[in-house]
């Protein structure tokens, strides 16, 4: 076996049910609200769906409770007799906050705007218990962000906190709601907690997030990371290669940068160190990578449901028109891979320390079906909830035949064919449970983030905070649209202190969204793809970038250096979504011919912005090649096809020129 494939992957042993310690029958009670979780997915998805509130409302519930059993009051800490009563209070507040409404949904809808007193005090209920939910799932940042919002929709000049009113400044006065007003908006109407954002974690997204947990306890994950080594691997920088492949090939699934950092990090940054790159090199390469899983179809984290379900274009479109941007960005990471390698002289891995392309194959191609099937469902119009169900059930089903295939040939081999299949049989029953269990875990904090960014949807909707926080932003930007983008690149930085990828996406697109269309004429699919490609740059942008922190931890680099390796890298996040407002033909299509040419001008301005940033990429560039890469890059970039030309030619020249000087000192 080679060295690399002697790596035990993550979830393999025995199965422990969470992450935590405690009584036993706590753990195994966590387990089983957690499988149920998963259960009542698939069968919402795939054998009886359910209406809006009945879903919502039951996978709230069931999320809550399970985020107040494996969150402790404080992280890391165990729970004494005082936390054991106040999370015993949270458990059944959480089971009441979603049951209610599903238990009493057609009294309340009877009622018609006209809330009993329950209602209200159940509205509160629920709201706080999410509040504290993210608070342990989440972070203080994005509670503190619900919490702002409450406030602000109750101090205006009518509400209960009138007097903090005169505080905010003109533009964001306004009337002020009662705390029965605010409770009724989050909680019963159908833009608060119950609404969009929560809909879609609630359906589309857990069921892949379940689908990405079942392809790692199956073996699915070694598979990819395997096969990325086994292709690139003995190429000059192949580790960090195949971190790239292997990021592009998983991340998406995962649904978390972070995550996938964690996955694909444990086998890729130790590699890379070795062969050469500096830890915190090898830290940011992985957490660009990483990073880039969530823009790459067909899940994109989240995004693509949430993009479809806020523009009502159809999900297959938005796989689509994004699979070029993706693979523009991670087309540029390898790159910049490729150049710091040839810089630093390195090789590539030996043979023997890598598995063989074809080994990789034989052993695992049978992971490959469920990946091929949920593709050419989504072609043919499923329902991707349905598609989802289909590709969960497929990689059960393909992994356990394949189970009892290799336990027939073991106990045929051994002389005891039952005893063989009857360890198959209990060692597939495990992994099936570890991947319930696992995918509900995963689901937690997407979820209770889609909850708390329905808070802000709701403040948004019901105090016209929208069209003013547009209105502020086209006065800023006095109608220059590239100031009005960047002043997205700096919101979704904010944002993204505190909030994760999802909810930052979601609030900025409902603040800014508006803004970005009407008055600057962006097309709508366009001004989404744009504030949802930004709203990466957290995970990998100082002074808090969550993905590099990961990185960091594993490569034993410094957090800080790590996050600027990691920000460099990452350049495609700001320049490709520049790229498709100026060229919005790529995405929204049109004649053959200008679509080739956008296509080909982009691909030449990232070779050459990556050529720039390094000073190399045959050989070294002296300081006027790299200024005059820069702006070709910049001209590129203008909405005007003499400036594209310009360009373009005068990259082809440098480049071309860069080649030559190769080619007559070859050993620079």
């Amino acid at each position: 076996m080679s060295q690399l494939t002697a790596i035990p992957f993550q979830t393999t042993g025995d199965w422990q049910p969470t992450p935590m310690s405690g009584p036993r029958p706590l753990v195994w009670f966590i387990a089983l609200v957690g499988i149920g979780l998963s259960l009542f997915q698939l069968y919402s998805a795939g054998i009886q769906p359910l209406g809006l509130f009945y879903q919502r409302g039951i996978h709230l519930a069931l999320v809550l409770m399970l985020c107040f059993l494996i969150f402790g009051p404080r992280p890391g800490k165990p729970r004494g007799p005082i936390a054991a009563i106040l999370d015993t209070v949270l458990f059944f507040a959480s089971a009441a906050s979603g049951l209610y409404l599903v238990y009493f949904l057609d009294e309340i809808m009877g009622r018609a705007g006209f809330w009993s007193d329950t209602d209200i005090v159940m509205a509160w209920v629920c709201t706080l218990t999410l509040l504290e939910a993210s608070r342990r799932a989440v972070g203080t940042g994005l509670t503190v962000i619900g919490i702002v919002a409450i406030l602000y929709a109750v101090i205006g000049s009518r509400g209960p906190l009138s007097e903090f009113g005169e505080w905010m400044p003109g533009i964001l006065n306004h009337r002020g709601y009662s705390f029965d007003r605010v409770g009724a908006q989050l909680f019963l109407g159908q833009e608060g907690i119950f609404g969009l954002p929560l809909g879609v974690a609630a359906t589309f997204v857990f069921i892949f997030v379940l689908f990405g947990a079942m392809l790692e306890v199956t073996g699915a994950g070694r598979f990819f990371i395997d096969l990325a080594f086994a292709a690139t691997g003995r190429q000059r920088g192949g580790p960090a290669k195949a971190a790239v492949l292997a990021s592009a090939s998983m991340g998406s699934i995962s649904g978390s940068s972070i995550a996938n950092v964690v996955t694909t990090g444990a086998f890729t940054i130790p590699l890379m160190k070795k062969l050469g790159y500096r830890p915190a090199q090898a830290g940011g390469i992985e957490a660009a990578a990483s990073t880039g899983g969530q823009i790459m179809p067909p899940l994109m984290g989240a995004g693509a449901f949430l993009i479809a379900e806020y523009t009502r274009v159809p999900y297959l479109d938005i796989v689509k028109v994004s699979i070029f941007p993706a693979l523009l960005y991670f087309a540029t990471v390898y790159l910049l891979v490729h150049i710091i390698a040839i810089k630093q002289g390195m090789k590539g891995l030996p043979s023997s320390d890598l598995p063989q392309v074809k080994d990789v194959l034989a052993s695992g191609w049978y992971f490959l079906l469920p990946i091929i099937m949920l593709v050419y469902l989504l072609v043919i119009g499923i329902s991707p909830m349905r598609v989802g169900f289909y590709a969960v059930v497929g990689i059960v089903g393909i992994a356990g035949i394949n189970g009892l295939f290799v336990a027939y040939q073991k106990g045929m081999a051994n002389n005891d064919l039952a005893t063989a299949l009857k360890d198959a049989a209990r060692s597939g029953a495990i992994k099936l449970l570890q991947g319930l269990d696992l995918g509900a875990r995963n689901a937690v904090s997407v979820s209770i983030a889609c909850a708390i960014a329905g808070i802000v949807v709701a403040v948004v909707g019901l105090t016209g905070l929208g069209l003013k926080f547009s209105a502020m932003m086209i006065a800023f930007a006095d109608g220059n649209i590239l100031l009005a983008i960047l002043l997205v690149a700096v919101a979704s930085l904010i944002l993204g202190l505190g909030l994760p990828v999802t909810a930052s996406y979601i609030v900025l697109i409902v603040l800014v969204g508006p803004a970005l269309t009407n008055e600057f004429g962006i097309p709508l699919l366009v001004a989404h793809l744009l504030v949802f490609w930004y709203s990466q740059d957290s995970n990998v942008t100082p002074p808090v970038a969550l993905a590099a922190y990961a990185a960091a931890a594993i490569a034993g680099s410094k957090t800080m250096e790590t996050s600027v390796q990691a920000w460099k890298f990452a350049k495609g996040l700001y320049l490709i979504p520049l790229f498709m407002v100026f060229n919005p033909v790529i995405i929204q299509g049109g004649p053959l011919p200008i679509v080739l040419w956008n296509g080909f001008i982009a691909i030449l301005a990232l070779a050459a912005f990556a050529a720039a940033l390094e000073g190399y990429l045959f050989t070294a560039m002296k300081a006027w090649m790299r200024l005059g890469l820069s702006g070709a890059v910049i001209a590129i970039f203008y909405p005007d096809l003499t400036a594209e030309i310009a360009g373009a030619v005068t990259i082809i020249l440098l480049l071309g020129l860069n080649l030559w000087q190769h080619r007559r000192n070859p050993g620079h």
